[in-house]
């Protein structure tokens, strides 16, 4: 008699009992499974699938990043950083000109022509630098330095506006690089996408400079001084030194709080912030200091007392909301371009139910069909196929729960295939029986050879489809990952219904039936 160690067996039935457990879950409207969520142990099943923007409807952002603009701020501080870099070599200029991806240092004397050109190289290595007209320097970024700033934008882009998503509480979000410089952003379960506009939109960079207090004798800004308007004061304009004493990648949280009854925004520095706070506020009692955010000053408060504890408030009129807001894009991060929204569309909920319908009734007559096949061609063997499909889609489910793997449209379309491949290896299985028992051998001889020589082809085209899913998922966007996703988990639990289960329920049934024959 074919055996099955007691620990398989064991193993296979617990499988099979969480597999259950963890799908569970899903039986639920989301309201119950939110109220199940909050109450039920850390150690039972809570968690159910992701839908995806397909089907549960959500926002779809296609955002710009203004690369051309960063390059130009990056090359106003290329300039700043070449200024420094001849005054540090003792070069005299005359001016500086710049151009697309360029600067031009006119010098006083060509004989430092040589000097000026071996100090820029030293700034900046990547910046091609060459004479023009003996006392004349073209310094330009080169094609490399262009691409790797490119890239170096987008990618930090993308990394903010995902922790600005994230920050909002929302699972599962789309946010992939798409073409040159743009960026995808998919929300699931969010319908409205005005406040996702706002916070993408905001480029938050958070400044804190000193206020220029001659101007505000003389009403306009000194030299190296700028005109910013005031957040709290529509339509006045304030003058601010423009050194950056302060900058947001100082900080290392933000909190909404209160103070005085008003909502405002704590913060916390870093050690290099929290000693350029206090050596700043102690060299400045009494003085304004401009709180700027994107180029609007929301605070100006006088600096009463050095601040050394690293930490601080911004106050500025804040209803609870823009606190809120102002708090999660600090600790976000600014990004490094600006983003234009291109492209925006809004998937309704009733679109997203409507596939969901579609995709249930997919999957059911496809399971309807196969069982109605297997059990028409391979009588109670196909019985035991059957339940072991089930038991497959049930698996399939759980994993991704467990997971909290994203399911969408196309996703459901692998579970269709995950059926089909399911059936598969048993077919593979009952065929082979088959063939064993009309060459004289024994029911049990035919079945244990059976799944012995079936189990390297089932193996073999399992794998086939697994590195086939593997490869979509890592060179796919969006939809194509969720059909890879779903695939991958399929192949997995689809091997253990055809090559374990059902096996234990063929051997569990010769065991206690003792049949002579089985039909071939």
């Amino acid at each position: 008699m074919i055996r099955i160690a007691t620990w398989k067996i064991v193993l296979i039935l617990l499988a099979c009992v969480a597999a259950f457990a963890w799908a569970a879950p899903n039986l639920l409207s989301k309201e119950q499974a939110a109220a199940w969520e909050s109450k039920a142990p850390a150690w039972l099943p809570s968690k159910r699938v992701s839908l995806g923007l397909d089907l549960q409807g959500g926002s779809h952002l296609m955002l710009q990043v203004a690369v051309g603009e960063a390059l130009k701020d990056h090359l106003i501080n290329e300039v700043q950083a070449a200024r420094s870099a001849m005054r540090s070599a003792k070069i005299e200029y005359t001016a500086f000109r710049t151009e697309p991806n360029a600067f031009v240092i006119t010098l006083k004397n060509a004989a430092d022509a040589d000097k000026a050109k071996s100090a820029i190289r030293k700034m900046d290595p990547e910046l091609i630098v060459s004479d023009i007209d003996g006392n004349k320097i073209d310094a330009r970024f080169s094609d490399t330095k262009i691409r790797t700033f490119t890239a170096r934008v987008i990618e930090q882009s993308i990394e903010i506006v995902r922790r600005r998503v994230d920050e909002t509480g929302t699972r599962e979000p789309v946010i992939a690089r798409q073409g040159e410089d743009r960026i995808v952003v998919q929300v699931p379960g969010l319908n409205d996408p005005e406040y996702l506009k706002q916070l993408l939109g905001r480029t938050a960079k958070l400044t804190f400079q000193l206020v220029d207090e001659d101007a505000s004798r003389t009403g306009k800004a000194g030299i190296g001084n700028v005109m910013l308007p005031m957040q709290e004061y529509p339509g006045q304009t304030i003058s601010v030194k423009k050194e950056e004493l302060i900058t947001g990648g100082m900080l290392t949280d933000a909190q909404p709080t209160f103070q005085d009854g008003m909502p405002a925004v704590s913060f916390r520095l870093n050690a290099l912030g929290a000693k350029r706070f206090c050596d700043t506020t102690k060299a400045n009692v009494n003085k304004p200091f401009a709180i700027v955010l994107d180029q609007a000053v929301i605070s100006a408060p006088s600096i009463r007392e050095a601040i050394c504890g690293g930490s601080g408030q911004i106050s500025g009129n804040f209803t609870v909301q823009e606190a809120n807001d102002l708090a999660l894009l600090l600790r976000a991060g600014a990004l490094p371009a600006k983003l234009t929204i291109v492209e925006e569309r809004t998937v309704g909920p009733t679109l997203g139910s409507d596939s969901v319908e579609a995709g249930k009734k997919a999957c059911i007559f496809a399971m309807i069909f196969v069982i109605i096949f297997a059990c028409t061609v391979y009588g109670l063997f196909g019985v035991f196929a059957s339940i072991a499909i089930v038991v497959n889609m049930v698996m399939l489910m759980a994993i991704m729960s467990l997971l909290q793997a994203t399911l969408t449209l196309p996703g459901i379309a692998g579970m269709v295939l995950v059926i089909g491949l399911a059936v598969d290896g048993n077919v593979l299985v009952f065929e082979r029986i088959k063939e064993e028992l009309r060459a004289g051998r024994s029911v049990l001889s035919a079945i244990d050879i059976g799944y012995e020589r079936a189990q390297t082809t089932i193996i073999d085209s399992n794998l086939t489809a697994l590195i086939s899913a593997l490869i979509l998922f890592s060179f796919g966007t969006g939809p194509i990952k969720g059909f890879a996703v779903t695939t991958s988990i399929g192949v997995g639990t689809a091997f253990f219904a055809s090559m374990l289960l059902t096996r234990l329920m063929i051997i569990t049934y010769l065991r206690v039936r003792k049949p002579k024959t089985i039909a071939a």
